[in-house]
């Protein structure tokens, strides 16, 4: 099992970035797909899942200027809207068994939920 983050980058406040998640090893079809982030001194959060039948759950913090996508193939998409300073932080995605989005919006996004991850991107906003 791999995954490859990229997309990363520096934009300025109010900016878009699309960050993108290669996976192979593994059939996206059984397994839900999840984007983390963490910035420097925080905990590793949980900002978007979609899962196998592309049922999607977004926290508060990211819901209406997120939005994860399966492109087809095996790459996972995180486009991200309306940036903010707050949101600088390097990404994540993350592969664990196949939880419906019903799941996440009662338990929440959480690292024990997901067993493969991998290498993070970093995502700076500032102007």
């Amino acid at each position: 099992v791999q995954l490859q983050a990229s997309g990363g980058g520096l934009v300025q406040p109010g900016g878009s970035l699309r960050l993108s998640c290669e996976a192979s090893g593994f059939d996206l079809d059984y397994h839900a797909i999840g984007w983390f982030r963490q910035a420097p001194g925080k905990e590793r959060e949980g900002i978007a899942v979609i899962a196998s039948d592309r049922s999607t759950y977004y926290p508060p913090s990211v819901k209406g200027r997120f939005t994860v996508s399966r492109d087809g193939g095996h790459t996972v998409s995180l486009q991200m809207n309306t940036l903010e300073p707050e949101d600088t932080a390097i990404y994540y995605c993350a592969t664990g068994i196949n939880l419906k989005a019903a799941y996440y919006r009662d338990a929440g996004i959480k690292v024990s939920q997901f067993t493969y991850w991998g290498q993070g991107t970093q995502v700076t906003v500032s102007s």
